[in-house]
């Protein structure tokens, strides 16, 4: 076979997948058809069906793949810089979708596609993040926005930093929510203390910390309201509030 009829060959395979997407959906796919047919609006004359099982390969499932850091991604064979923008594009993409899509909904409502947006985000990453989910007086979903990288801790945390954005954002209360790189989903004695320190910044403004979720490497997140520790806290709090108010 010549290099044309490879192109021509290559050409039908990619409108073919092309074709069963409009056709079948997205559910009719393996995992690796949807990477390659990913890889190949970096390099549409290029074959990447090796090239995505490979990526498969070396990291294990289609979400590894695409919260991959490029330099990674670069590494296997056939996925060069094209490939790579491809990749982060379509991920980008669906970052963006899950939180507009989020905003104007009622929080306790939608606490499962929150759920889906903060693990869709978070998951995978290599440092700690603090997201912040902002609500309004009716717990409607006002914005959803990293405020913090790093390790987070008390002593990295500045509460007066959350509160400008939360006033920014006028919303009346808040959900936080960092990341456990490890993947351990329990919450440490580092998390429970920020957690206090925020619940009483928060509440010298009347902004109600409604909750604190954990996310780690799967799709489980855990959740301080669901397992008594917010109402701890605020047991904890109250006086010393009644105290200062």
């Amino acid at each position: 076979m010549n290099r044309e009829q490879w192109q021509q060959k290559g050409r039908g395979h990619r409108q073919r997948l092309r074709d069963k997407f409009l056709d079948q959906g997205i559910e009719a796919f393996s995992d690796g058809e949807l990477v390659e047919l990913l890889l190949s609006f970096g390099t549409p004359r290029s074959d990447c069906k090796a090239a995505a099982r490979a990526a498969l390969a070396h990291f294990g499932s289609l979400p590894a793949v695409l919260d991959a850091p490029g330099h990674e991604l670069r590494g296997i064979k056939g996925i060069g810089p094209k490939n790579v923008f491809a990749l982060q594009l379509i991920q980008g993409v669906a970052r963006r979708y899950l939180r507009q899509r989020l905003k104007g909904k009622h929080y306790l409502h939608s606490s499962r596609e929150v759920a889906d947006y903060l693990i869709h985000t978070m998951r995978g990453l290599e440092r700690e993040v603090l997201t912040v989910v902002f609500l309004d007086s009716a717990h409607g979903i006002i914005d959803a926005r990293v405020v913090a990288e790093g390790t987070v801790a008390v002593n990295t945390i500045y509460p007066r930093e959350l509160i400008k954005e939360a006033l920014a954002h006028n919303a009346a209360a808040l959900v936080i929510a960092h990341n456990h790189p490890s993947g351990k989903l329990m919450p440490s004695s580092q998390d429970q203390e920020l957690t206090r320190s925020l619940y009483l910044a928060c509440s010298f403004l009347h902004i109600r910390l409604l909750d604190h979720l954990i996310i780690g490497a799967g799709k489980e997140v855990y959740s301080f309201a669901d397992h008594g520790r917010m109402e701890q806290i605020r047991e904890q709090c109250s006086g010393l509030l009644a105290q200062l108010g």
